[in-house]
């Protein structure tokens, strides 16, 4: 068997180090990574926090981990305070786009010279969203970005930072905040960045309906778009779609007249 790579090690050590059995919370602090990367003998990362960021989004936690997590439950790592950390088994959850879903077909409105020069899925995920009006059509809300890759501590979380921040208004006069999560590559949504969003949105914009959402590339033109809700099992998706950005001439009068008779409620009706 390959031999595991160090971050892999490290998570491992740290999540053993602190389990006992029986338990659904397994607190860390950002500390101890310096500890068991020096007990281990293993490089230590530059950027510490990246050992979290690739098991909270990217990759899986180790076999071992997974195993002793609760049956129906699985582990996450939850920010509670500054560089503290937890464990915490939650009912086994996937945010993943459906198979079954429509796409809905819109004129792509990206500036080419943004297409050609922009740095990384992520950030291209973010200007195809705000160029294409995409949260604006999503939600049925007039919607202005207020800012991107906010950053701010959340008491008892620590700090979280939101990939961009909407701000809208619907006919009514109704004022919203949306939170913005956009993942590309092999990063996926994860359930923890939505609970914070939502925190940080009952802290800051606290007069404000919050409607967190995702945002996940399905392939180069094709977007996926989550609402989400906090229910009583805890974090919910509210409302799904699936856009497809194409040029003007690939979309036929048979489909804009099959989308009028479409009965579809956004997560702002």
């Amino acid at each position: 068997m390959p031999e595991p790579n160090r971050y892999v090690q490290i998570i491992e050590r740290i999540f053993l180090s602190h389990y006992k059995k029986g338990d659904t919370e397994v607190p860390f602090e950002r500390e101890d990574i310096v500890r068991v990367a020096q007990e281990l003998g293993v490089r230590l990362p530059k950027n510490l926090g990246d050992v979290i960021y690739s098991f909270r989004y990217r990759a899986p936690l180790p076999k071992s981990v997974i195993r002793r997590a609760p049956k129906g439950h699985q582990w996450v790592i939850r920010s509670s305070g500054r560089s503290l950390y937890k464990f915490v088994a939650t009912k086994a959850v996937r945010i993943s786009p459906s198979a079954m879903l429509a796409e809905t077909k819109i004129p792509d409105a990206t500036p080419g010279v943004i297409a050609m020069y922009a740095l990384g899925d992520e950030q291209a995920l973010l200007a195809k969203l705000r160029y294409n009006r995409l949260i604006d059509i999503f939600t049925g809300v007039a919607c202005y970005s207020l800012q991107s890759h906010l950053r701010t501590a959340v008491k008892g979380m620590g700090q979280v930072e939101t990939d961009e921040m909407y701000i809208g208004v619907d006919r009514r006069g109704v004022h919203y905040v949306f939170p913005v999560q956009a993942k590309g590559g092999r990063d996926f949504l994860n359930i923890v960045q939505i609970e914070q969003d939502m925190a940080m949105c009952a802290e800051r914009f606290p007069s404000l309906i919050c409607r967190p959402v995702g945002a996940q590339f399905m392939g180069p033109d094709l977007i996926c778009l989550f609402a989400f809700e906090a229910g009583e099992n805890g974090v919910a998706v509210l409302h799904e779609k699936h856009y497809r950005l194409v040029p003007p001439d690939q979309l036929s009068e048979a489909e804009l007249k099959a989308y009028g008779s479409r009965e579809d409620k956004g997560p702002c009706d």
